[in-house]
């Protein structure tokens, strides 16, 4: 499509890729969606994104970041049947973190049918510069039947001022004025204190008898209090949560992670002149050609209970009653579509001791060398926290990736980023078990 052309969008969801590819010095990219009525939001509930994922109608929600390649994409999916009559668009939204869209290459945008997966729109943007954000797209009404327009209009002013043109009050925090330097009084001379005298004692004077006795009167009616305002909505924060070596924990309570479903999610992409080395061959291959990294996380209860979720064994656990996490399933495509995807239930994150998230390779290679993962925790409520993976020098098959603990009822996310090597005969699960002295038994295996 062009810059300015509509097309038709003539089924009921769709599924909205921003898409680009990585390479150096390329900034990350982020999808958001805009609900308007005229043209504004109605509210900051209006205003679909990274830290806010679902809208509360359940039209749209932001499913998170893939990685196919070099490509990655970050979708929003829309319910078109579902969205209020009062709206009448939904602009579609690409911001960068980190740089301008002129360092993005193959910034575009794609719409397809999540049914039978045909692509019914697309717009590559080929001329952005010095913006740092960008309506790729909207979703519009004309009499009755939805459309989709190529925009393409690009602001200097980030997520927040594009946020902010449409109505969305932005919590921008604001730097704490330097205290003003105390001055010291001159000192002057104080005469001592007299030695405290008590007052002389009142002189007794009559008192007449109190009146007789009343009689009862009610008394009046409790005056109600006017009732208090109600508080004022808080402003949406657009601030992400990274962790490095240098700041290596978060607590999700301060982050707003405090209750429903967090999505952990990891993907990875291959160096393309790595070469590794197929299990069932014992001879060179390409990297990707079979390999399957596979989700898991040992966890203690509160009551001691302890147990791991993996596909192996199909322990893929259980959301709503104990242990409270769950596997989504075992992704055997390298990472191209989802990655591999946990959840937990933060919702009873008083039942949690601690959980312990790493991550095997099942098959396709002996070692993480040549592999750039990264790894998402995306609370329902809260920023999402994310951190990538040091470059692997040993000959490592298992890698612990974060530890989340149970501290006074906040649950604190510590990035573990370890690659750790088993002894011969030692499966990776024994491995980790032993360097955080989980204590459990082990028996053989297999999907």
């Amino acid at each position: 499509m062009r810059k300015g052309t509509n097309v038709p969008v003539a089924v009921p969801t769709v599924r909205v890729e921003l898409g680009w590819r990585t390479g150096p010095g390329a900034p990350d990219v982020d999808a958001s969606a805009l609900l308007l009525v005229g043209g504004k939001v109605r509210s900051d509930a209006d205003f679909v994104f990274y830290n806010q994922p679902a809208h509360a109608s359940g039209a749209v929600r932001h499913e998170g970041k893939r990685t196919a390649g070099d490509t990655v994409t970050d979708t929003i999916s829309v319910d078109l049947g579902a969205v209020e009559p009062a709206i009448d668009t939904i602009v579609l939204v690409a911001s960068s973190d980190g740089g301008t869209f002129g360092q993005v290459p193959g910034l575009h945008i794609r719409l397809s049918d999540p049914a039978g997966g045909a692509e019914l729109a697309r717009f590559d943007s080929t001329d952005a510069s010095v913006e740092t954000a960008f309506v790729l797209g909207e979703l519009y009404r004309r009499q009755g039947a939805w459309k989709f327009r190529a925009v393409g209009q690009g602001y200097d002013s980030g997520l927040g001022g594009l946020a902010t043109d449409f109505g969305i009050s932005v919590d921008e925090p604001a730097a704490a004025p330097a205290p003003a330097p105390a001055q010291q009084a001159p000192q002057t001379y104080q005469p001592p204190q007299q030695p405290y005298q008590p007052p002389p004692p009142a002189p007794q004077q009559y008192q007449a008898p109190p009146p007789p006795p009343q009689q009862y009167q009610a008394p009046p009616a409790p005056v109600q209090p006017p009732a208090a305002p109600p508080a004022a909505p808080q402003p949406v924060r657009l601030t992400k949560v990274t962790l490095t070596k240098e700041s290596p924990s978060v607590s999700l309570t301060k982050q707003g992670g405090t209750s429903g479903a967090m999505r952990v999610n990891l993907s990875w992409q291959v160096h393309k002149q790595f070469k590794g080395w197929g299990r069932k061959s014992g001879k060179p291959s390409a990297f990707h050609s079979d390999l399957d990294l596979d989700l898991c996380a040992l966890f203690e209860l509160a009551d001691g209970s302890k147990g791991v979720i993996q596909a192996l064994g199909n322990a893929f656990g259980s959301l709503h009653q104990p242990p409270y996490l769950h596997l989504d399933g075992d992704d055997r495509t390298g990472g191209s579509e989802s990655g591999e995807n946990l959840t937990i239930n933060l919702d009873h994150k008083q039942a949690f001791r601690r959980i312990l998230i790493f991550v095997t390779i099942y098959e396709g290679a002996r070692s993480f060398a040549g592999l750039h993962a990264t790894v998402t925790l995306q609370p329902l409520n809260g920023a999402p926290i994310d951190f990538s993976l040091d470059e692997c020098t040993v000959p490592s098959n298992v890698c612990a990736l974060a530890l989340i603990t149970n501290q006074g009822g906040d649950l604190v996310v510590q990035r573990e980023a370890r690659y750790l090597v088993p002894q011969r005969g030692v499966s990776p699960q024994r491995t980790v078990d032993y360097a955080y002295g989980w204590g459990m038994n082990w028996t053989p295996g297999r999907k």
